[in-house]
């Protein structure tokens, strides 16, 4: 029996949630290898690698980064990165877009409950589902990313894990032994701390006590800043698809002989619209959080912390520095969000949900 003569899939049902993570699994792979290089030049500029910002803030810059990289690394060097990226995005995709099937019979049983706060807080309450499951691998795949030729060997996934588990077991400069701070000055005009522990930031005794938080730096910012970027997603995508299409924006695969179905075409318009929205509500958030993400390079011993993560962006580059890399952000997000919804929805007809 065909997908179109089947009766209606229980949309709380453990098959429908099965197939409908596999569609949104797949189509979050096939849109993430498509702007893969634009994602990693992204990341570089976001977290202000020192060899990539004199490429920052022009639209060329981009392109010239995207060439330093090939020169350095071939291709493989644009990719790198895309294996963490490929075993984070299909559990996110497919979580998200799962969780989105989920919570939005939930919050909207019936035509009456359709609003577009309930279709915004559908699409939080999905994106913030999929990343409390996935972000270690997230923070795995921008340090991949973050590295360069620089470095005696290309990173690998395990490289990468390991060396987060093991950052902060080297003491800052501010735990200094007593003999070398005596060296350089005499005891009576600076005195020494009876203990170097004193001196230790807490978050360093925590990450001891506590390893597993060392994979999720930047987690707080990454879920509120998930709030827009999801929300305004699935906001926009359910809202234009109930625009244009309102016989299919709660049944995509249902269709009748007089009904007008949404081509893929369709589809792929209202995603990019989806993105250029999406990327524009959460964009600042995404810095943040990209520059607490590798801060485990630059002070591995402690807990970058929102405020002081703010006031450093803001003292390199004031209100502009929360949008570096804004325009290579729509490169990469339009077209990925148009391809990973379009697949989703082709996915789903395919798999009858």
């Amino acid at each position: 029996m065909s997908a179109s003569l089947s009766p209606p899939r229980d949309k709380r049902s453990l098959d429908y949630a099965i197939r409908s993570g596999i569609a949104g699994g797949v189509a979050g792979c096939v849109a993430k290898t498509v702007v893969a290089p634009l994602d990693r030049v992204k990341i570089l500029f976001q977290a202000s690698n020192p060899d990539f910002q004199k490429y920052a803030g022009t639209w060329s810059g981009a392109y010239r980064a995207g060439l330093a990289i090939y020169k350095d690394g071939g291709a493989r060097g644009l990719l790198q990165g895309h294996s963490a990226t490929l075993l984070r995005i299909f559990p996110y995709a497919a979580i998200k877009f799962m969780a989105y099937d989920h919570w939005r019979p939930l919050l909207m049983p019936d035509k009456a409950h359709e609003t577009n706060f309930r279709r915004f807080a559908a699409g939080a309450l999905a994106g913030m589902t999929s990343v409390i499951f996935t972000y270690p691998l997230e923070l795995i795949r921008v340090r991949m990313a973050f590295q360069n030729h620089t470095q005696t060997h290309r990173p690998t996934f395990l490289s990468a894990m390991s060396h987060i588990y093991h950052e902060s077991a080297v003491p800052s400069s501010s735990t200094a032994s007593p003999s070398s701070s005596s060296s350089s000055a005499p005891s009576s005009s600076r005195a020494t701390p009876p203990s170097s522990t004193a001196m230790t930031p807490p978050s360093k005794h925590l990450f001891q006590r506590l390893p597993i938080l060392k994979f999720y730096r930047g987690f707080t910012v990454t879920m509120v800043g998930m709030i827009p970027y999801a929300g305004t997603a699935f906001l926009t995508w359910d809202f234009l698809r109930a625009y244009f299409y309102p016989s299919h924006s709660r049944s995509p695969s249902s269709h009748t002989n007089t009904d007008l179905r949404p081509t893929p075409l369709a589809n792929l318009a209202i995603g990019a619209v989806t993105g250029v929205l999406s990327q524009t509500a959460s964009y600042p958030f995404e810095v943040v959080r990209r520059r607490m993400q590798v801060g485990g390079l630059t002070r591995p011993e402690r807990w970058l912390r929102w405020g002081e993560t703010v006031r450093t962006v803001y003292s390199n580059g004031g209100w502009r520095g929360f949008y570096v890399g804004l325009g290579i952000g729509y490169l990469k997000i339009v077209p990925m969000t148009a391809v990973s919804f379009m697949v989703w929805q082709w996915g789903k007809g395919v798999l009858g949900v």
